[in-house]
């Protein structure tokens, strides 16, 4: 006889499992579903994020910046640094532990909170009495009964056409994440979050990066005078990028991989390199679950159908995270997993996709929340603006990096804040209190208000917010 529970989520990475613990949490009897599988085949849940991407990334972002700041910071500390060297393999390994640490972790949290895991891959088998029938295809195949049923199958990186992954030469994050050894030179085609974190990793360890991006603006999404501060940065750096480009051709070799494009002016130019990685997008991932079987829309680039709550056009069953409409952020899925479970319970779940923060791990880091300067001119809105640098910053100063700026942009008549963008130190961790601020509909006067320990990165968005009003105090 099949196991029933009252809510079933298919798929554990950042949204999945966070929807279980918190169905769980409300009294549900819940399960889990995940297949991902670590290198030994047993259970590593916690989706692309733990396992190919956020977290991952993040390990050898720190990796390569303490490399690069060990041959060129060290020494204006007066740290003297002889025959430095990178064991590429023991980073790796450094990496795959932290990534163990997180899906060990996710384990323990459904113990925890009594979430019951299956270990296969997920799918609709049919609409049966007390819900849907969802089948487990792992060691051992099974089927259990959902009253209720979380889609939180996430994404699959966009290939280009006619060139697939093979994750030898042509790669996606996946590939991108173990390469072996520092190649000579590295192509990105994709001037986004993954291939600006990538090329960053690889050009700190010796590559050559060039970066190809078929948009004609730099980081289009990013506010205009936020993205060309950074672009300025990565030109310094040496990170090549390459702008409206399109690609005619990809072809591989023994000795590598060939691009053949257009530049912007219409140039037929060629590029080779001994990996390519290509970070175009991504698609929803739905493969294997069997929507046809009871009936679940989706819509033409295949990611499921929801309404505002996450609700798909059969009743009782969700969908969240990348597999639906909007960002594809891991935070993004979990506050729309924790929205679901309480929606199922009856209370009233909220997501404000107005502030969700963005975040790119580069060096500088770059974040933002809420609307940025072009978009509030298209719109016609009366807005004010006030910047602030770090180069005035005395916590920026000290730690030496002094690259980037706070910008804030308030409405001209109320002074409530409209966006936040920062590009500099630690912006991923500044970019919090511009998010609480807007969820309070704070004004700008209200952070410049604040008192902000001194001497603190955290100072530069209290200046920044004063300079809305033209009275910073430090520059």
């Amino acid at each position: 006889m099949s196991k029933s529970f009252d809510v079933v989520v298919i798929g554990g990475g950042p949204g999945g499992y966070i929807a279980a613990i918190r169905a769980a949490q409300l009294g549900f009897n819940t399960a889990c579903i995940d297949e991902w599988r670590n290198e030994k085949g047993g259970p590593a849940p916690g989706g692309t994020c733990t396992n190919v991407g956020c977290i991952p990334s993040k390990a050898l972002l720190q990796s390569s910046e303490h490399f690069e700041h060990a041959g060129h910071a060290f020494a204006d500390h007066g740290i003297g640094l002889k025959d430095l060297s990178i064991d590429i393999g023991k980073m790796l390994g450094r990496k795959n532990a932290v990534v163990k640490q997180n899906n060990d972790g996710i384990l323990y949290l459904f113990k925890k909170n009594k979430v019951s895991f299956f270990h296969g891959r997920g799918s609709f088998v049919k609409a049966a009495e007390g819900g849907y029938e969802i089948k487990v295809a792992g060691a051992a195949e099974e089927s259990i009964i959902a009253k209720h049923v979380i889609v939180a199958t996430g994404s699959n990186p966009r290939a280009l056409p006619g060139a697939p992954f093979d994750e030898e030469l042509i790669l996606s994050n996946d590939g991108a994440l173990r390469i072996p050894a520092v190649p000579k030179k590295l192509g990105l085609i994709g001037a986004g979050v993954i291939g600006l974190e990538m090329g960053s990793v690889w050009r700190r360890l010796g590559a050559e990066v060039v970066v190809l991006e078929a948009l004609p603006t730099f980081l289009g999404a990013v506010d205009e005078q936020i993205a060309k501060e950074a672009q300025k940065a990565f030109n310094k750096q040496g990170l090549k990028v390459e702008l409206g480009v399109k690609i005619s051709e990809v072809k591989t070799g023994k000795k590598g991989v060939t691009v053949s494009y257009a530049n912007a002016k219409g140039e037929a130019q060629t590029l080779e390199v001994e990996k390519l990685i290509v970070s175009i997008g991504r698609v929803a991932n739905t493969i294997g679950l069997n929507p046809e079987a009871v009936g679940l829309k989706l819509d033409e680039r295949g990611a499921v159908v929801v309404d505002d709550d996450c609700k798909t056009n059969l009743p009782n069953v969700w969908a969240i995270g990348d597999v639906v409409r909007g960002p594809m952020l891991a935070h993004k899925a979990e506050e729309e997993g924790v929205a679901v479970a309480e929606r199922i319970a009856g209370q009233h779940g909220h997501v404000n996709f107005n502030t969700i923060p963005w975040v790119i791990y580069t060096s500088p880091e770059i974040a933002w929340v809420g609307q940025t300067e072009q978009q509030l001119k298209a719109a016609g809105r009366e807005y004010k603006a006030g910047t602030f640098p770090f180069l005035a910053n005395g916590r920026a100063r000290a730690l030496g990096d002094t690259t980037g700026m706070v910008k804030f942009l308030a409405d001209a008549k109320t002074d409530e804040i409209l966006g936040v963008h920062i590009v500099g130190p630690m912006a991923s961790e500044l970019i919090s209190e511009a998010v609480v601020a807007m969820e309070f509909k704070a004004s700008a006067e209200d952070i410049a208000r604040i008192c902000h320990a001194h001497p603190s990165l955290s100072e530069a968005t209290k200046e920044a917010a004063l300079a809305v009003d033209k009275r910073t105090l430090n520059f």
